[in-house]
């Protein structure tokens, strides 16, 4: 039976341990394994205002993380699940300490008690089941107006000769595709762009309700923007995957209040051309000091709160009777937000693949430590490079993701059927069983054998067979692989 993969990287970290003499060394590795043994850390990045922490208190379902710019949203801050409430600040010479904080409108409001360059990063820990699998991790704004704070940003996620990234996946919010994120990104991969790699990273068109101008069918306009941004060469290489959200709407849906749902059912109410007219404009919104049965200061908390795109369309679903009470509204706004196809793709992709992704990263934390100027000249560092790159080579969970971005960025010869049937059996729909033969969850262990088993006689012929290009007979031996895997499981 094939060592599992973690296995594999803990039994060759704690070799390293032992032979590898220095202090520092020592410990850096120990935090490596104690790291496989954690949730995913998966962080939230992107340009100043372009919605992180709007997003994150979505994915959480809680309004944790404060969305103004107070002096914590210049610090990384990681949300975790724990037992309890609970703020420990990590300071920049290695020590720490529990830090007092309150709530202000549901947001964790900390008080520092030192200047924030003295603060390495924050850990609020949150009774959360949504926090069990993953933890988030809320990175100041990238070209922020002080280098500083894009600085300690940079400096956490980004992997080069010194160092590992500070975490296992990131969540990259976009607004318009610039040269700046496609550099972030390039910098976030490190080497991994050289191996072929990087696919620990998702792209999310934020604030996507703006981009259609708050208009109902603005959702619908942001999908293909964001299927365009899919599409181009220079980012799908970097991030495969980019998806529509409109992080307000998502926090609402998570955090709806019922006075918010009563505020819209009497703009609802009211004659539909005096509806539409106070619609119009945020402002005009705002501004009417008597309209439509809602107060001119509730109008303005509920605009707030869900943004012109949610009252209009929380007015429309109350008005045709698709919802009828809070909960049904804050299922409905949930829903046309994209959060529920952003949550599946991070079990898709990150959950699912957080064995290979928790590797990844231990194996880099191994390579940064091999490469530092007190350990490079050790007897032992040739050896545990070596060991550390058989591992990458040979598992055959870096193997099918070294493959699909291969696939995914355009490079991989074959029809377009192959192709979509690679993909899938590579686990880029998921890793489970029924995902990856393209079947529904539910389906019975005798179709799942049957499917695996026809899918692993024709990958076995296209890597025979002499006219099959050269990487396509590669990945149809690792499909044949998965295939092999899918049955060796459904038998035992």
């Amino acid at each position: 039976m094939n060592t599992p993969l973690t296995d594999q990287v803990r039994t060759l970290l704690d070799r390293a341990g032992r032979q590898l003499s220095g202090a520092e060394a020592r410990a850096t590795l120990a935090a490596a394994v104690r790291r496989l043994d954690e949730p995913l850390r998966v962080a939230i990045a992107g340009k100043l205002k372009a919605g992180k922490s709007t997003l994150l208190n979505a994915m959480v379902g809680e309004d944790l993380a404060p969305t103004d710019a107070g002096e914590c949203t210049r610090i990384v801050t990681w949300y975790r699940d724990g037992p309890g409430y609970k703020v420990t600040a990590h300071l920049t010479d290695g020590r720490y300490e529990a830090r007092p904080f309150d709530r202000v409108a549901g947001a964790v409001r900390i008080s520092l008690g030192r200047p924030a360059e003295e603060v390495d990063h924050l850990t609020v820990e949150v009774p959360s089941r949504r926090l069990r699998e993953h933890t988030l991790i809320d990175t100041p704004g990238l070209a922020s107006l002080s280098a500083d704070v894009s600085l300690r940003t940079m400096s956490f996620l980004e992997a080069d000769g010194e160092r590992a990234a500070g975490t296992d996946a990131v969540i990259y919010l976009l607004r318009h595709m610039h040269g700046g994120d496609l550099r972030f990104l390039e910098a976030f991969h490190g080497d991994d762009l050289v191996s072929g790699t990087p696919v620990n990273a998702v792209g999310v068109l934020s604030r996507a309700d703006e981009i259609g101008a708050c208009r109902l069918d603005a959702m619908a306009a942001a999908g293909r923007v964001a299927a365009r941004y899919q599409a181009d060469e220079r980012l799908r290489r970097l991030c495969p995957i980019v998806l529509p959200v409109a992080g307000l709407l998502a926090a609402a849906g998570a955090t709806l209040r019922e006075e918010e749902f009563g505020t819209l059912a009497r703009i609802a109410a009211a004659p539909a051309a005096d509806a539409v007219d106070l619609m119009l404009t945020a402002d005009r919104f705002t501004a009417t000091a008597t309209a439509a049965g809602a107060g001119q200061a509730e109008r303005r908390r509920v605009l707030a709160r869900l943004g012109l795109f949610g009252v209009r369309l929380g007015v429309r679903l109350i008005r045709d009777g698709t919802v009828r009470s809070a909960g049904d509204l804050a299922r409905e706004l949930t829903a046309h937000s994209g959060l529920d196809r952003l949550r599946e793709t991070l079990a898709t992709q990150f959950v699912g693949r957080a064995q290979v992704l928790k590797a990844r990263s231990a194996l880099a934390t191994l390579d940064a430590v091999l490469r530092s100027p007190g350990v490079a000249a050790e007897p032992a560092a040739a050896d545990l490079g070596a060991a550390a790159e058989q591992i990458r080579a040979s598992a055959h969970e870096f193997v099918e993701v070294r493959l699909l971005h291969l696939l995914r960025s355009g490079r991989m010869p074959g029809r377009a059927g192959q192709l979509a049937e690679l993909d899938l059996l590579l686990g880029g729909g998921g890793t489970a069983a029924p995902a990856r033969l393209g079947l529904p969850g539910d389906a019975p262990p005798e179709l799942l054998a049957a499917t695996a088993e026809r899918a692993l006689a024709r990958w076995q012929a296209v890597a025979e067979h002499p006219l099959s290009a050269r990487e396509l007979r590669t990945a149809a031996r690792a499909a044949s692989r998965s295939c092999e895997g899918i049955l060796a499981a459904l038998r035992g």
